[in-house]
């Protein structure tokens, strides 16, 4: 017998409205979340992960992009700060090596 292959079409971004009544829908239907789920045309998988976090977060549930966690956000903040004491000390490294190339000259 063959394996049904599903395909689902390029990964989509859902607002947090559709998220929160995609779990509604899948917590009060009568019908399997399997079901509920190849009728918004996902994966089933991605509608259990929205109902764990939903049930674990709550309302900091499904946060987007503006809205952060404090712990996104630190993250966001030392990954610019990282970036920036990189660059610095490429130009340190620039400066020191012209030094002592004018060191070696005089």
């Amino acid at each position: 017998m063959a394996e049904e292959v599903r395909e689902y079409p390029e990964p989509r971004f859902y607002t947090r409205e559709f998220k929160v009544e995609a779990v509604r829908l899948s917590e009060r239907s009568e019908k399997t979340v399997a079901q509920i789920a190849r009728d918004l045309g996902m994966p089933e998988r991605v509608l259990y992960r929205w109902r764990h976090e939903l049930r674990e977060q709550q309302e900091q549930a499904f946060p987007g992009k503006g809205y952060q966690s404090e712990l996104e956000e630190e993250n966001r903040r030392l990954k610019h700060e990282l970036e920036l004491l990189k660059e610095e000390r490429e130009i340190l490294k620039k400066l020191g090596r012209q030094s002592r190339l004018e060191q070696l000259l005089l």
